[in-house]
Order: structure tokens, then C-alpha cells, then sequence
């Protein structure tokens, strides 16, 4: 009775997202699609949680439903795709806020926020050392050598700000550049100490190495912390209004159909190299269906506040 009730209450949440966007399959939004600028487009995504709901929204026919056509193009780094932008080579982007706020405040790219993609929960990125390790406890990580894929990005952003409440001196880590896919025969070599890890990479090295989670940065400051989002340059949404809004409606239908587990399990094995087994026991994070700037605002302001940005970021900039 009780998962028949959670059922429901789930599709009655998706009928409110889906009629509140004006889709209802072949109503309003397809009627349009007529008179968008562009109907097939680029979408640049990576091999990772985050951007399963473009593998969702295809599946489910809710691009479809806008009169778009998509194109995923699969990327390593998301900061990848900011030249792509700006070369018209892609449309639209997923993007980690860190380095996609960096490049708008420097005037490198000129950006506008579509659509939020990917929100923390506890242990969707933590701080991983081996079983034998001698680091118990944030405070151990003090002058220890930490692997992270990039620096000056969400890993070290939250890192910073979450040892620091555990009265650790963000200054005394020692930042290193490892790839994801890298860390775990750096852990057992010890050429690093501990490092920060994401999904599937997390559950692989517990699995395989006994690796003990130290610390949880989607906690205290930076719990529900947004990471990553869909961009566009400001010159593509001034020339394709039409279209960035149909993108815009479908990315929400999307997010909200991510929200149910299965659906995002049925598509990680066909892009992320996460087979179903994985997929049904990693730690997946929130997919917001609504854009609030005031909760990105968090983000600029934190970079702000740690000199990632000399000057804060008004995101109503980028709207």
C-alpha cells in the first residue's frame, strides 16, 4: 500500500511539472515547434550522472514533444565545450557552475544559465583515503597531499569550505591533479593520501579497495550545493529565443522524469559506462526542475568569498 502511494504521489508531481510547462504531448509547445529558429540541436554532455536526464528527456520523447531534435556530444571536461559555445560547434552545454561563472566574469565567454542540471546530497562527492590509511577524520588531512580532477573547481570549492569548519587551514592541503579514472592505483601507490571522488568512481574504489570515506562535502555549508547546470552563449539565446525556451521546457519535464531512480538507471548504461548492477546502488543527486538564481547565487558568492571570482557575480547577469 505504502509504495503504491509513493508511486502515485511520484506521477502526480510529474503531471503538475509536465502541465505546468504547457506541454500535453501534442498540444500547445509541438503546435508551436513550427516557428522555432532552430530545431536540431547540439547539446554538449559528459560520461557522468549529471547529464542523464538529456538521455532521459530522448528516451521519453520530451524534446520530441518541443519539435527539437537532439544531439548529445559526449566531451571529457565540461569546460570543453565553452570554445564549442562560442564557435557554435554546440548549443547548449552542461557545465559546472565554477568554471562556466569564471569564464562570464572574465569576459571569456559570455554565458546565460538555461537550465539547472545537477544538485548535491550527502555522499554524491566525498574525500576517500585506503582502509589502512592513517587519515580518521577531516583534521588528518592537514598538509596531506589531496587528488582532485581539477583545481580551482567544485572539488576544491567545497573541500575548502567544509574542512574549514572542521578547523583545518584550507592553505595547508596539497592540491594534485589526477583524473577520475586515475585515483584509485594513486591511492594504492601511495603517491597521494586521499582523494576527492564522484559516482561510480566512489562505489568502485569501496568495492574494490576497501577505500573508507574521511569526509562528505555535500555537508554543513555546502549541503544541497549546486554543481553543475545547461548554458548557452548570450548571443545564441538573443538570435533563438524560441528554441532556448523549448529547450528550457523540455530540460524541466526531463529533470522531473530523472527524479525517479529507475529512469535514470535504464539510461547510465547507455553513455556512462555504468553497468545496471552499479547503477541501482551508487549515490545519485537531486535533478532541480525549476531554475533559482537566488540558489546559484550561493555558488558566485562562495567563489567570491574563496577569490575564485576578484569581484562577485550578479547571476541576474545571466538570466
Amino acid at each position: 500500500m505504502r509504495c503504491g502511494l509513493v508511486r502515485l504521489a511520484s506521477a502526480i508531481s510529474l503531471l503538475v511539472v509536465y502541465l505546468a510547462t504547457g506541454c500535453d504531448g501534442l498540444g500547445s509547445s509541438a503546435a508551436e515547434s513550427g516557428d522555432l529558429e532552430k530545431t536540431k540541436i547540439k547539446i554538449g554532455v559528459l560520461p557522468i550522472i549529471d547529464t542523464a536526464p538529456v538521455y532521459v528527456g530522448i528516451k521519453k520523447g520530451v524534446f520530441a514533444a518541443e519539435g527539437l531534435t537532439v544531439e548529445p556530444v559526449m566531451l571529457e571536461q565540461s569546460t570543453e565545450a565553452l570554445p564549442m559555445l562560442k564557435e557554435g560547434k554546440l548549443d547548449f552545454a552542461f557545465g559546472n557552475y565554477v568554471n562556466y561563472f569564471m569564464a562570464h566574469a572574465d569576459g571569456s565567454a559570455k554565458l546565460r544559465v538555461q537550465a539547472e542540471g545537477y544538485q548535491s546530497k550527502p555522499g554524491v562527492f566525498v574525500i576517500v583515503t585506503m582502509p589502512n590509511s592513517p587519515i580518521r577524520s577531516p583534521r588528518d588531512l592537514a598538509g596531506k597531499t589531496l587528488a582532485v580532477n581539477i583545481k580551482d573547481n567544485i572539488s576544491t570549492l567545497t573541500t575548502n569550505e567544509v574542512i574549514k569548519t572542521e578547523g583545518v587551514d584550507p592553505g595547508s592541503l596539497r592540491y594534485t591533479e589526477i583524473p577520475f579514472p586515475e585515483l584509485e592505483p594513486a591511492l594504492q601507490n601511495g603517491s597521494i593520501d586521499a582523494a576527492f571522488m564522484v559516482e561510480p568512481f566512489t562505489s568502485h574504489a569501496q568495492q574494490e579497495l576497501g577505500a573508507r570515506v574521511v569526509m562528505d562535502n555535500a555537508t554543513g555549508p555546502t549541503a544541497d550545493f549546486p554543481i553543475g547546470g545547461y548554458f548557452s552563449t548570450e548571443k545564441f539565446a538573443k538570435q533563438n529565443p524560441k528554441t532556448s525556451a523549448a529547450f528550457r521546457r523540455a530540460m524541466q519535464r526531463a529533470q522531473a522524469l530523472a527524479a525517479e531512480r529507475r529512469n535514470v538507471e535504464e539510461v547510465l548504461p547507455t553513455y556512462a559506462k555504468i553497468d545496471r548492477k552499479t547503477a541501482s546502488t551508487i549515490t545519485i543527486g537531486a535533478f532541480p526542475t525549476s531554475l533559482n538564481l537566488t540558489r546559484l547565487q550561493r555558488v558566485a558568492d562562495l567563489m567570491h568569498r574563496q577569490g575564485l571570482l576578484k569581484e562577485k557575480l550578479d547571476l541576474q547577469t545571466m538570466r
